[in-house]
């Protein structure tokens, strides 16, 4: 059995209209203060409310305590909150038994204290990213990825699997979310709340993009913030297409971002067991170790996929479709990039580079770009 490194819980919508949002909102209201005062001061507590039909103490409350002390700069704690419908992870600083409606109700949604909610325990969390919006499969799919520790090692499902919250889960893949350096290069900085909250809602062009163009084996297998930023994209392009005055210019953003997201994800997993010569590459004018200089850029990761010799041949050696990811699909992400770039930096893309890359990508009368980078995995 594996150690449990993270959580799963599930709110309830009849303790507020929208708990999840509230907790949102607070977060983001102490943000938005965060240049008058201290980035410190930017989290909001999220209390397990003991459930009314259990009179003991929490069987696991000790475990949960206990992965506090996992949190830290260097590791991440997971607090994974879903309705079934929606799912987020949430970044875990503090767990506790000590009641913050006492001395931190400022941070605290007024809800707890109105309906007088009893709760086991409270986690401070600083941030707050969505993974699956309005879409029950892809909660389901998302869910499974993770190993609930108390119940064998066995993918967590929604189906029975929810017993004695919060689930202690551990997460094989070692996926992390809240990397600063990710944030500077996919969120320009922000927090992933505010990022998500400038994005909007995205479930359907997320459920469109699985069911009629990349398939379930596809999508399954993106990274969930890759889903998001092709939802995000799609949803730019299907809402202003006939809009001649519109710039699609951010279309090429997203689905840049959703590269960038797979391919620095892929390389940190095919890294892990890289000889040295594979790990030196030339980044700029200087040579670097992948493994710790990763996330990579758009144009940096199709220059090393298709010019570094070692790492050429290691991702051959060690990926399914390695030949195609280090040759045509490296030319491709480099053409891409050229492409995009002038977006990136605040400039505007005619309509017909836009539509004719976010077809090609998409495979849209052509191969799928996306669909087969999706589907390279270590082997």
């Amino acid at each position: 059995m594996t150690t449990a490194s993270h959580l799963v819980t599930v709110w309830n919508p009849a303790y507020a209209t929208d708990p999840l949002e509230a907790h949102l909102r607070i977060l983001l209201d102490w943000d938005a203060r965060a240049g008058a005062t201290n980035d410190d001061d930017v989290y909001v507590w999220w209390g397990k409310v003991k459930s009314g039909q259990r009179q003991q103490p929490m069987p696991h409350l000790g475990d949960v305590l206990a992965l506090e002390g996992a949190a830290g700069d260097d590791a991440e704690v997971h607090l994974y909150l879903t309705d079934f419908r929606s799912l987020y992870v949430a970044d875990v600083h503090m767990v506790t038994t000590t009641d913050p409606r006492v001395d931190d109700h400022e941070h605290v949604p007024a809800y707890y204290a109105k309906h007088d909610l009893p709760c086991d325990c409270w986690f401070l969390l600083r941030d707050i990213r969505a993974l699956v919006r309005d879409d029950l499969e892809g909660v389901t799919a998302e869910l499974a990825q993770l190993r609930n520790t108390r119940y064998a090692d066995r993918p967590v499902s929604i189906y029975g699997g929810m017993v004695d919250l919060p689930l202690l889960v551990s997460r094989p893949d070692g996926r992390r979310f809240f990397d600063e350096s990710e944030r500077a290069l996919l969120a320009n900085g922000q927090r992933w709340a505010r990022f998500d909250a400038e994005q909007g809602g995205v479930g359907a062009w997320a459920a469109t993009l699985r069911d009629d163009h990349l398939g379930d084996r596809a999508w399954a297998a993106l990274d969930v913030s890759a889903r998001q930023f092709l939802a995000t994209g799609e949803r730019t392009l299907r809402e202003h297409r006939r809009d001649l005055g519109a710039d699609l210019s951010p279309v090429l953003v997203s689905y840049g971002k959703a590269i960038e997201v797979q391919v620095n994800e892929l390389l940190r997993r095919a890294m892990r067991n890289a000889p040295p010569t594979a790990q030196r590459v030339k980044i700029g004018d200087h040579t670097r170790i992948l493994s710790e200089t990763l996330p990579l850029t758009l144009g940096q990761l199709g220059y090393i996929l298709g010019g570094e010799l070692a790492l050429g041949d290691h991702l051959r050696a060690t990926l399914s479709d390695g030949m195609w990811l280090t040759g045509a699909g490296a030319a491709i992400i480099d053409q891409f990039a050229a492409a995009r770039n002038p977006a990136a930096h605040g400039g505007a893309l005619d309509r017909a580079t836009v539509v004719t890359w976010r077809n090609r990508l998409l495979g849209v009368g052509c191969d799928c770009v996306i669909g087969r980078l999706a589907l390279i995995a270590p082997r």
